[in-house]
């Protein structure tokens, strides 16, 4: 990443730049930070991974879409043995120094030590929280997990937290100053831009914003509600905030994530459990699911394919249940029209 940037012309270092690492919550905290600086009067760049709707809602100029083809046409030739995320975020740290931003707010891909977005010596990073993910990359405790990706902290950074235990490792990295924001991913935005900006902020454009894969209404008979939690702390969070109905389950799980353990939560708020699997290739086979939905849900049906399984669910739930497609951001996208 280092030499590609290097090529052309080191463009993260021309603008100032805030750093998002955690498990959950990464992309609603980037785009909320995006938002209420923009508010603010500032030229801003979002990039977030992964998307729901198209590859072009990843790279983001003051709430709009870039057009993609140009920012990747400026690093396609020189690219070389880069991987596509390697690539991309190399696009987007460009096209953002192109269209002279004043910030760019980026999330992590994966952990942060060794992540393509470790380039930007960020002086402010947010740390959302720390969940039990990608283990065999990132380590087997959450001790391990925090250190890999508080590896993106630079010496003098200010460190926004949502969970206190890694305020010490933070400092221990240099931190210059930590601030710890209990309660919602839209809290630590509001702290990430006043750090960057050291004063108050009006809280009401992140308040409005509207993330596609995030508790989105899809339809009303029956409702349907997609959120791409794609872990047990994703779960967790979800069904806090879901509405006090009985849901047909759609879900897609990574290989990589407990999915007992996401099936057993979502059991709570459903009796029926249609398993399908997305085009990702970590996702797991849909009779696998079954075999672990067994266990937990009343009905288990499999479906291969994502748009065959929401349509199955509906009919099972009628136009008076309801319906929750969860489990992965990349099954909302493979049911999602490119915009």
């Amino acid at each position: 990443m280092r030499a590609l940037l290097a090529q052309l012309g080191d463009p993260q270092r021309r603008y100032r730049a805030i750093h998002v690492v955690g498990s959950n919550g990464k992309t609603s905290t980037t785009l909320m930070t995006a938002a209420l600086l923009h508010a603010e009067g500032l030229r801003v760049g979002a990039y977030i991974s992964p998307h729901v709707r198209g590859w072009a809602e990843r790279i983001q100029l003051d709430g709009a879409r870039v057009d993609l083809g140009r920012a990747l046409a400026r690093v396609q030739p020189l690219a070389g043995d880069a991987t596509q995320f390697e690539a991309l975020t190399a696009a987007a740290l460009a096209e953002f120094a192109a269209q002279h931003v004043d910030v760019a707010v980026v999330e992590a891909g994966l952990g942060g030590r060794l992540d393509a977005t470790n380039v930007l010596d960020a002086e402010i990073v947010v740390l959302t929280n720390v969940a039990l993910e990608h283990t065999q990359l990132l380590g087997e405790t959450r001790d391990a997990i925090a250190a890999e990706k508080l590896a993106v902290v630079t010496s003098g950074a200010t460190v926004v937290i949502g969970e206190p235990e890694w305020e010490q490792p933070a400092r221990a990295r240099g931190a210059a100053r930590v601030e710890l924001v209990a309660g919602s991913n839209l809290a630590l935005a509001v702290a990430a831009a006043e750090a960057l900006l050291e004063r108050r902020v009006d809280p009401r454009p992140a308040e409005e914003l509207r993330i596609p894969g995030r508790l989105e209404r899809r339809g009303e008979r029956p409702l349907e509600l997609w959120d791409g939690a794609h872990n047990l702390a994703g779960i967790g969070y979800l069904l806090a905030r879901l509405p006090s109905r009985r849901f047909t389950i759609v879900a897609s799980i990574l290989a990589d994530k407990d999915a007992e353990a996401m099936l057993a939560a979502l059991s709570a708020v459903g009796e029926t459990l249609v398993a399908t699997r997305s085009s990702s290739p970590r996702a797991l086979p849909a009779a696998d699911l079954v075999d672990l939905a067994r266990r937990h849900f009343g009905r288990v049906e499999e479906v291969a394919a994502p748009a065959d399984a929401v349509a199955l669910a509906r009919r099972l739930a009628g136009p008076t249940g309801a319906v929750l497609v969860t489990g992965s951001l990349y099954l909302l996208a493979d049911l999602s029209p490119p915009a």
